[in-house]
This record gives structure tokens, sequence and C-alpha cells, in this order.
């Protein structure tokens, strides 16, 4: 058998076993893991280092932003060479990034010190969460949402076991050898990784699926194509105004809880006993990761766009609860896990309804096309400190966090579901 590619027939593999698959999606998850603290762990570090250098919080939440930028805007270019140079070279690049760029934070004096280093970071993180979920997505055409959303789990839960770990060697040893010791171990352990992954050949994966719920277009776009269809940048706007609310918590989660006088609380929930700040950051990182393949495998049943009307309509509720009621250290535990489970599948449904539309073959570029919209919802981070120092609450935040969410949930079903089906449908008459 064979397959034409770029004009040329390609011989077409043996599919591979459900094992083979799982193995790369495993390998793919741990990897995630060991870039997730680079930034759900920033959060500890940012009162230290206020403290150290008197900087205020806005100019050094710009790190973070900058990070997140550098994550998700070259996450195209790194994606196009996983596309045409396979998985490997992309995320042993990364992991080296990676240690780099928290290794350099280690030993900052300055702003532009740990801009730098989140910069590096950001590059390498992105090379890592794009190749990884985009090679998810190759290997399971048939279960894309599900594999995206345990892909990305890694990603959104990766950094519970060390939120008290990293909190205690900030405490003990101090936030630099902190950033040295656990940058240069994540990055060590996905060098290692990046030795174990390929990408799929053709023959080797199932068909992709078509069902009443799940459509799939049998068309692949060329990443060129993808910003030309107005249908994308719909996309792009909708993950840009959900994902602001959920990386504001992230970036001002411990911040938020000093300003609201509960992170030293103590509060004891399911026979465990934290400080509301500690247990909040546990619990979110942990539904974080959970939504992504939850909401991933409920995608694949009732479609991406119905999935989206539920979970951005609770993070818009979420958002609004924690903001009233959020000033009890209990509530605050309970509802930043709320407004985390409701924010992280964003990440599963958004690559997924990508390839879904736009095709399989360029899925890495693709997907990190969209994915750009992150950096973009990052910009919006430093706005949301400006607000808050200028009005001295978090009020003017919330409530627009939560309204842009119920607006997400509401262009899902109302706009992006019966315009996607018009576009797959012209796409499989053009095929």
């Amino acid at each position: 058998m064979t397959d034409t590619v770029h004009g040329a027939a390609a011989p077409v593999a043996a599919r591979v076993s459900d094992t083979y698959r799982w193995t790369q999606l495993a390998i793919g998850v741990l990897a995630m893991v060991m870039i997730a603290n680079y930034q759900y762990g920033w959060t500890f570090f940012v009162p230290d280092i206020q403290k150290k250098f008197g900087w205020d919080r806005a100019s050094i939440q710009w790190a973070f932003t900058l990070f997140v930028l550098f994550e998700t805007w070259l996450v195209p270019v790194e994606g196009w060479f996983v596309d045409k140079y396979g998985p490997r070279v992309v995320v042993l690049v990364g992991g080296i990034l990676c240690a780099v760029g928290w290794a350099i934070n280690a030993q900052a004096t300055s702003l532009n010190g740990f801009y730098l280093g989140m910069i590096i970071a950001g590059i390498g993180a992105g090379g890592v969460y794009g190749t990884c979920v985009g090679n998810a997505l190759k290997w399971f055409p048939d279960k894309r949402g599900l594999a995206a959303g345990i892909t990305a789990a890694g990603f959104g839960a990766g950094s519970a076991l060390t939120v008290a770990p990293i909190q205690a060697m900030i405490k003990d040893s101090g936030f630099q050898t902190t950033f040295l010791y656990f940058g240069l171990g994540q990055g060590i352990v996905i060098v290692l990784l990046s030795f174990f992954l390929f990408a799929p050949k053709s023959g080797q994966v199932p068909a992709v699926t078509q069902n009443a719920n799940i459509i799939q277009s049998r068309r692949n776009f060329q990443p060129t194509e993808v910003i030309r269809q107005p249908i994308f940048w719909l996309m792009y706007f909708m993950f840009v105004i959900v994902g602001a609310g959920g990386l504001m918590v992230t970036a001002n989660l411990k911040p938020i809880a000093v300003d609201w006088k509960v992170d030293a609380v103590p509060v004891t929930l399911i026979g465990m006993t934290m400080t509301a700040v500690t247990f909040a950051a546990t619990i979110d990182r942990v539904l974080n990761g959970l939504t992504r393949p939850f909401f991933g495998w409920i995608s694949d049943m009732i479609g991406r766009e119905n999935t989206m009307f539920i979970a951005f309509g609770m993070e818009g509720v979420g958002i609004w609860g924690l903001y009233m009621l959020g000033h009890d250290p209990v509530w605050f535990v309970l509802l930043s896990g709320f407004v985390f489970f409701a924010w992280g599948e964003i990440y599963s449904l958004f690559p997924s309804t990508c390839t879904d539309t736009f095709g399989a073959k360029f899925a890495t570029t693709n997907a990190g096309l969209l994915y750009t919209a992150k950096g973009t919802a990052a910009l919006l981070v430093p706005v949301a400190n400006y607000m808050q120092q200028s009005s001295g609450t978090w009020d003017s935040v919330f409530i627009v966090a939560a309204g842009a969410n119920i607006l997400a949930s509401l262009l899902a079903i109302a706009v992006l579901k019966p315009w996607r089906k018009v576009v797959v449908g012209k796409s499989q008459l053009a095929a």
C-alpha cells in the first residue's frame, strides 16, 4: 500500500497496537508534568522576590506574562519543526532551555534578569507543550478529546505534588536555590524523555471519527490556509477571553489570598489541614489536571461546542462565586478549585476542535497557532494587576472575568457550532 505525500508515493506502515499508542501518550504526559512548575510554581516565588528586591508586584508579574508569551507565540514555529523533523529534537532542546531559564532566575538581581530567565524557560516549555499535545492529536484521531485532555492534564496537575516541597524549599533555602534545583532537575528529565518520542507514520493509526456529535474534516488545511479562515479567529477570541481569567488567578493566587487575609489561615477538609493558600494551590492543580481528560472525554461523546457551553458557563459562575465568597478561607479553597476545574479544559477542547476542523496532518502547527491565544490572554494579567492597584480591590477584575466566560459559553453554542458544521461540510466537498 502507498499514500501520496507532497506528490510522491510514500509507504503506508502497519497499524500499531493500542499499547504502543498509549505508551507514546504516557511519555508525552511525563514530559508535560516536568514543565508544569515553570508556569504553575511561579506564584510561590513572587512574594519572596518582592520582599528581597522591593519591586512592585505588577512589574514582577511581567516575567510571568513574558513566560506565557514566549511559551505560546513560538509554538507554531516549533510545531513546524515537529511536523517536518519529528518530536524528539524539539523536546530535547526544550528541556535544555527550561533548565537554563530557571538557572538564570537563580542568579538574577534585576527585573530584566528575571524577564530573560522566564523568556528562555517559556521558549523551552512551549516546545515541549506544543510537541506533546500535537503528537497526542496525531496518535489518537479516534479519541482526540480524551488524548489531548490526558496530555494537557500532565501540565495542569503536574505541579500538584511539588506545591508543598517548593514552598518548603523557598522557606528553608531561599527562592534562588529553589529555582536552581527544580529548574535543573525537571529539565534533565525532559531531555531523557525526548529520546523515546516518535510521531505516527501513515497507516499506523485509525481513521478519523465521524458521528452525529463529532464532525471531523478529512481535508488537511495548511497553516497558511488556517489563518485565513474567519472561524479560526472566532476560536482564537474565545480562547483569549476564557484563558485570561484562569491565568490571572494562576499568577495571583497567593497575592489574592494575602490581600484577602486568608493565605495563612488553617483549613481542614477531607481529613487534611493546610494553610488556605497551600490547600487551594494543591487542589487547584489536581482539578486543573483532571478537568482536561474529563471534559475531553465528554466532548468525544456530546460534541466540542456543547461541552464548551457547559464548562465556560461553570467557569463564569465559579469566578463570580470566588469573588463573592472567597474572603472566607474554606470557600477560597473550594471555589478556587472549582474555577480551575472549569478552566483547564480549554487546553483539551480547543486543540481537538482545531484539529477536527482543519485536519491532522499539520495538527502540531495548526493547534500551535491557536495556542498562541494563551499568550495574548497573558497580556491581560498585568492589566489585572494595574486594575487592582488603581482601585485597591480585585472587584472589577473578577466581574470582567466572569462576564467574559459567560460570553464565550454563549458563542460556543450559538455561533461556533453551526458555523463549524458549515466549514467542515464545505471542506469535505473540496477534499
